[in-house]
């Protein structure tokens, strides 16, 4: 008889594209959302927690072909008992999903709805440095009005959530434009229904912040050489039809009235482009209102992305501050967030138009930009480590460990083999525990315990002499009573160390 075969053993290893967040990049992420939650919810925005998974009919920007869905999402087809399939996906991001949750409770809802909603999204795209198939998104949106106070409040709330994580004021700019100015332009360069065309331009100003100017007029006429070398065919408009273009595009100006005169002159005669310009005059308004100046908010044509996708105004959120790229070059962070207007969204299903805006902010890029301003990324405390010396007294240590979590501090029962204690030491420093408990059968019989400042010892140890260890005792006897006040003592020096 043949020997059955082992099956293989799986490998350990992360699939292509994804990653695994560990605790300190988990809480960091944690406490990030809270605060921003807390912003938020000050605005009079609610919590929607929809699910991560959608008919891909309803995602609307991925839809079937002959066998399998287009490529973009995570998609599946579930069939009935009667063998009608249905795709299904992961949702690629927050906003779809509430154009259906809207459209599906929208007789239950408030008129306008605020919410926001914060989780991972994921995009079967072709994963590279920093770009993942799954990560987190933090969106808020206000659905049902038309009101450009919706998108003031947007930009308001997407200045002062930076400022609450920790982005100081000039280190960041909020900046607005509205897609309706452009279309004004379109209107302007004469191309009529050619919406082919369109899109061309649409798709060549969005190259407007690598390219500039000159390279933007290049596209939109006869074409460029680029970086390579390579020839790049252009749209093939003329200089007549180029020119309201550049002029929304270098349209602003110091003064925020003479952006609004510039804007004019590009959009001529257009009444969309009219329109679009007095959208934007009423946001400023509304901004200054509030104290939000240019400073923090301003009015900015050059800023094109999303334009293709958006209905009015265009909102985002650009980090200021110079970091260093992988070459040692000196480079702004850039964009953190980025949103804007949509009203066509729940118009798929309910066959209305229903007004709509909102913001998502890009989490994992505002994680690092905050630690690029040193608010994270720094070691995360573990818990206070109540170690072992007697097995016989499990009971004694584990009443040490639920008085000191019932004083709110964290803290953990060493659990792994207690005869070599220079182990449990070892283990307390890989948890970068602040304390180390102790106790013998000696203290146990005199009513004391020993406690460790394991981040004070650390430092003693590797840099002061032995006159300085004197004079700077890391461990202490105390009374058993005293317990917890003493470590509360020793892990508040320690904050203290680390604020100074």
């Amino acid at each position: 008889m043949a020997k059955q075969k082992k099956a293989p053993r799986p490998k350990a290893i992360t699939p292509k594209g994804f990653r695994d967040y560990f605790g300190v990049e988990v809480s960091e992420r944690t406490e990030m959302l809270h605060q921003i939650a807390g912003v938020y919810h000050r605005y009079g925005f609610e919590a929607l927690e929809s699910s991560a998974v959608e008919t891909v009919e309803a995602l609307g920007k991925f839809l079937p072909d002959v066998d399998r869905p287009n490529e973009g999402v995570f998609a599946w087809q579930e069939f009935d008992e009667k063998d009608n399939g249905e795709w299904m996906a992961l949702r690629y991001d927050l906003t779809a999903p509430l154009a259906r949750v809207y459209a599906q409770h929208r007789n239950e809802l408030p008129n306008p709805y605020r919410r926001y909603a914060m989780g991972p999204v994921w995009r079967n795209e072709k994963p590279g440095p920093g770009r993942y198939r799954q990560f987190y998104q933090c969106d808020a949106d206000t659905v049902g009005t038309a009101s450009m106070a919706a998108d003031a409040e947007i930009c308001a709330m997407l200045s002062d959530t930076l400022e609450t994580v920790g982005i100081p004021r000039g280190d960041y700019l909020v900046r607005v434009n509205n897609r309706k100015v452009m279309n004004g332009v379109l209107e302007v360069m004469g191309l009529g229904e050619d919406q082919a065309a369109k899109d061309n331009v649409l798709r060549t100003i969005d190259k407007f912040d690598k390219v500039g100017e000159r390279g933007v007029r290049e596209l939109l006429g006869k074409g460029r050489l680029d970086a390579s070398g390579a020839y790049i065919d252009g749209v093939g408009l003329s200089d007549d039809q180029v020119e309201p273009v550049i002029a929304f595009l270098t349209s602003k100006a110091d003064d925020v009235a003479k952006t609004f005169e510039n804007l004019r002159g590009a959009v001529g005669a257009s009444a969309v482009g009219a329109e679009g310009i007095g959208e934007l005059e009423q946001i400023g308004d509304l901004l200054a209102a509030g104290g939000y100046g240019s400073d923090r908010i301003e009015i900015d044509p050059s800023i094109v992305r999303g334009l293709g996708y958006y209905t009015g105004p265009v909102f985002e959120a650009e980090l200021t501050f110079e970091i260093l790229d992988e070459k040692g070059r000196k480079r702004q962070f850039g964009s953190v967030s980025g949103g804007g207007r949509y009203d066509d969204l729940v118009k798929r299903f309910t066959g209305q138009s229903v007004p709509a805006t909102g913001v998502s902010i890009g989490v994992d890029r505002l994680l690092a930009a905050l630690r690029e301003k040193g608010r994270m990324g720094g070691l995360a405390t573990g818990p206070v480590v109540v170690t072992v010396m007697d097995r016989d007294r499990m009971a004694d240590y584990q009443a040490m460990v639920t008085e000191l979590r019932n004083a709110g501090i964290r803290a953990e029962m060493y659990l792994g083999n207690p005869k070599n204690f220079g182990n449990q030491l070892k283990y307390a420093d890989k948890r970068n525990s602040p304390v180390a408990v102790i106790e013998g059968g000696d203290e146990k019989d005199r009513g004391v315990v020993q406690v460790k400042d394991l981040i004070l010892g650390a430092k003693i140890a590797e840099s002061a002499t032995h006159e300085e260890w004197k004079e700077r005792p890391s461990q202490f006897e105390i009374g058993r009573g005293d317990l917890v006040a003493k470590v509360r003592e020793i892990i508040a020096s320690q904050n203290d160390g680390q604020a100074d």
